[in-house]
């Protein structure tokens, strides 16, 4: 294999994973809501169950004992098949368990190819390259809001939707190892040592990566009903998803370009001061403007904290790496369940209930804005971590 070809079939790997396994699921609720499939409640508890099964892969991902490579691969498997079941099947506890299911898949995936990709380039020297592999994240997003939206203007059903996303997940993830038949250097590492470990700091940066994943499930939850608030154009919101896929995708590739000259620390603590703004402008002024801003500060940030978090950790890891990768892909897991748990909690405050969505966007900015100052201080005393 080459540096070209590990980044390619990472990109693909992380589209299933998140475009389809995670994320999909977001331009499809509409089309389920109109077709009667399900009700905002019902679609809410799909919702949650996906985020709890990411969690439960996250944890699950280092006693699996299984090598990256094989590990992404089987997941991306039980994603394609998970996905088009979503079609076939109908009761709402079936529907929650597939939703479980692609989560669980998507976390062992996202970890694996982490731990898979990020070691093999570097050992050939390109670090940076790590933001092409991230790029497929947003080009998952893009690829999957896109085939929704010109399959609904098709007339395609939802259950055909279903069953072609899952279709092209299981077309990807034979691509995926089709380019990775002879597995050599990280690709083809023994499985992951139980006892791995990170070095000291590292506690540090797997708060701030699930104040990430607080901060950031509330804008991608709630923007689109903020948008409704000052926009009455459906044809926006069927764009509004592939959009925000196209940034996140284009600013993983401006970040590796950034990340030859600025540490790793210091992206992601910018990323996360333009993320805290992106949270706040809406709850403290609500117009097409913020809402457009905060699409941009938001969709054009996750994905480069992402990155730089996880090449971050990897680096600080003595020993095999899984274990310190999947604890921070868990504390995202975490943080995204407690987002809308906060919202909700709040709206039952008597004080509150009016207003509580802003409150919760306030607190999750707030969260954003002192983790970045705390990375900015943690890069400051401490001595960059080599390699990825």
């Amino acid at each position: 294999m080459s540096p070209v070809s590990v980044s390619i079939a990472g990109a693909l790997s992380l589209a299933v994973a998140m475009g389809i396994g995670r994320f999909a699921f977001t331009p499809m609720l509409p089309l389920m809501l109109r077709a009667g499939d399900v009700d905002v409640a019902q679609g809410g508890w799909l919702a949650a169950a996906n985020y709890v099964g990411y969690l439960v892969g996250a944890l699950s991902a280092p006693r699996l004992r299984m090598p990256p490579v094989r590990l992404a691969f089987a997941a991306l498997l039980l994603i394609a098949v998970v996905t088009a079941a979503m079609g076939v099947l109908h009761a709402p506890w079936l529907l929650g368990l597939l939703r479980f299911l692609a989560g669980a898949g998507s976390a062992l995936a996202f970890v694996g190819t982490s731990v898979w990709c990020l070691g093999a380039l570097a050992a050939w020297g390109r670090p940076t390259w790590g933001g092409a592999v991230y790029a497929g994240v947003g080009g998952g997003i893009a690829l999957a809001g896109i085939y929704c939206l010109l399959g609904a203007r098709g007339g395609l059903s939802v259950a055909s939707l279903w069953v072609q996303l899952g279709v092209l997940a299981l077309v990807l993830a034979l691509l995926v190892r089709s380019m990775v038949r002879r597995p050599d250097g990280v690709a083809g590492a023994p499985a992951p040592a139980a006892g791995a470990t990170g070095a000291p700091g590292t506690r540090g940066l797997v708060i701030c990566y699930g104040l990430m994943g607080f901060g950031y499930i509330l804008p991608a939850t709630f923007l689109p009903v903020q948008a409704r608030a000052v926009v009455d154009d459906p044809a926006l919101f069927g764009l509004a998803w592939p959009v925000f896929g196209a940034m996140a995708a284009l600013s993983t590739l401006a970040a590796g370009w950034v990340l030859r000259k600025a540490s790793r620390l210091n992206v992601w603590a910018v990323s996360h001061l333009a993320m805290g703004l992106g949270v706040l402008l809406p709850s403290l002024w609500l117009s097409g403007w913020s809402i457009a801003c905060a699409a941009v500060l938001v969709g054009g940030t996750f994905m480069v904290a992402t990155m730089a978090g996880m090449q971050e950790a990897r680096a600080r890891a003595t020993g095999d790496p899984t274990r310190l990768l999947s604890r921070m892909t868990a504390a995202f897991a975490i943080g995204q369940i407690a987002g809308p748990v906060v919202s909700s909690a709040l709206a039952y405050l008597p004080l509150t209930g009016g207003n509580a969505l802003n409150l919760a966007l306030q607190i999750a900015a707030v969260a954003l804005l002192l983790s970045a100052a705390w990375l900015r201080r943690f890069s400051s005393r401490t001595t960059p971590a080599k390699g990825p």
